[in-house]
């Protein structure tokens, strides 16, 4: 997993001065390899020379691949330029396969051939592989911790090249010495010990190689990363699933791409809930998953689906939802066995009678699909004004307001009556009474007694007082009384 704590820039400095420096180190290891193995005609140093060759050439298409992979996405490649790491891993398992082709067939003709087995004593190469094995200890450790922290294919390659030319270069030495000891004291059986200490340095590299190309091609085909998996197992799932809201989780699709994770997520949450709270709910599992996978570029689908304590009234609100209707005042009743339903469908004040009609048609047969036990089902329609109506306030209201205050004494529950507002409409049928007012109420009382108060409170209202088309309370509690 990459550190949190290095920025991005931090991290693709890091990464480039890792592939630099090992280029410098393969060309030096692989100079000395080189001109040890000519000079004691030992194949296993030979091979362990083509072998760092191999890690040389790597190296350098590493060295090129951080420095594009790091570019930002553009319009030809919204996903970035991650992928090249995991085509030069790919390019670099096709080196090693040769390499491997090449040892296992001039160590076979040596073994075969006797004659060909001709070493020259030397101190020499046993420098060299020690100095190698220290070598490629010490970048092998710089890479891993540069992967680790970028999390880059290519430097993870590098490391593990590096970190098996010490196994490698171990087997070498052994062969080398065996070698030295049977010409030194006739034992012709360890002068064999070369060509099969290269032979061992081919199946270390196919080993490699093995390991590799399961990674690459993972990465090519967009396999979940393994340090991902883990996690949806664990830890990720189970906060995503500690969401509130969050019904289940339909679908989740990792994939990394260089340094860069994206994710693709399906949410199943409640069909009754509101757009604003849906995006509080996808922004709280970004951030989840962003704090697992840094700067993931996370992308959250949402499926609206039914709970099992909904209510009729949330059923039949679904409903009216999925097709973009506005409903309100919905009431439910149930005598002989069987539900009634009464609601209002609010429509544009200019739509036509037919179309609001079939809309409305539309709409009831879609509820009682939801709700097979509905017998009646009564629609309402209401007309909403698209215009903002323009009203004045009146100013001599103050009767008005004194007889609201009267009506209200009629009420023991209503504390008191204020921020009351008489207005008048201009011209026309706008021509009516509007009266908006504040209402306190005991903090205690339930709202369906709250809701009963101040609709008897209208209506008592407007029975005496015909001229006054509307009247707009707000309830609120005595402890926020804002008079």
């Amino acid at each position: 997993m990459p550190d949190t704590h290095i920025t991005t820039d931090q991290r693709s400095a890091a990464k480039r001065a890792a592939a630099l420096s090992s280029v410098m180190a393969a060309l030096g290891i692989t100079l000395l390899k080189l001109f040890t193995g000519l000079v004691t005609g030992s194949l296993g140093m030979l091979s362990e020379a083509a072998h760092s060759g191999i890690d040389l050439i790597a190296a350098a298409i590493t060295l090129l691949a951080v420095r594009v992979s790091d570019r930002p996405a553009d319009e030809e490649h919204n996903y970035g330029h991650g992928k090249l790491e995991s085509l030069s891993a790919a390019f670099e398992i096709l080196l090693m396969l040769g390499s491997c082709v090449w040892i296992v067939r001039e160590a076979l003709l040596r073994i075969l051939h006797p004659s060909h087995l001709v070493l020259r004593t030397s101190w020499w190469p046993f420098a060299v592989l020690l100095l190698s094995i220290l070598v490629d200890f010490t970048r092998s450790r710089a890479l891993d911790r540069a992967a680790r922290e970028s999390n880059s294919d290519a430097l993870h390659a590098d490391a593990i090249h590096f970190g098996t030319d010490i196994w490698s270069s171990t087997a070498v030495l052994v062969g080398l010495l065996a070698t030295f000891i049977g010409q030194a004291y006739h034992v012709p059986a360890l002068e064999y010990a070369d060509p099969i200490a290269a032979l061992i340095v081919a199946c270390i590299i196919l080993y490699v190689t093995w390991q590799l190309g399961q990674r690459t091609f993972d990465s090519l085909l967009d396999a979940t990363p393994p340090e991902v998996r883990q996690q949806l197992q664990k830890n990720l799932r189970t906060e995503l699933d500690a969401i509130p809201d969050v019904l289940g989780i339909e679908r989740m699709r990792v994939r990394r791409s260089g340094s860069d994770y994206f994710v693709d997520l399906t949410l199943q949450l409640p069909r009754n809930l509101t757009f604003q709270r849906a995006e509080q709910v996808t922004f709280a599992a970004t951030e989840a998953i962003q704090k697992h996978l840094e700067n993931a570029d996370v992308i959250v689908h949402t499926v609206p689906t039914a709970t099992i304590g909904e209510s009729i009234f949330d059923r039949i609100r679904a409903v009216a939802a999925r097709s973009n209707l506005a409903i309100h005042d919905v009431a439910v009743q149930e005598y002989d066995g069987t539900l009634h339903v009464e609601q209002h469908l609010e429509v544009p004040e200019s739509m036509p009678l037919r179309q609001a009609h079939e809309i409305a048609t539309q709409l009831e047969t879609a509820i009682r699909k939801e709700v097979p036990g509905i017998a009646t089902l009564l629609t309402h329609i209401e007309s909403e004004p698209a215009t903002i109506a323009a009203s004045a306030q009146m100013r001599a209201g103050e009767n008005l307001e004194n007889q609201l205050r009267a009506t209200a004494s009629h009420f023991p529950e209503i504390v008191d009556v204020h921020e009351i507002v008489v207005t008048r409409g201009h011209g026309g049928a706008a021509a009516s009474v509007q009266i908006n007012c504040h209402c306190t109420l005991p903090d205690d009382l339930p709202m369906e007694a709250v809701h009963e108060i101040i609709t008897n409170f209208e209506s008592e209202f407007r029975l005496d007082h015909p001229q006054v088309s509307r009247v707009l309370i707000h309830p609120e509690p005595a402890t926020d009384n804002r008079r």
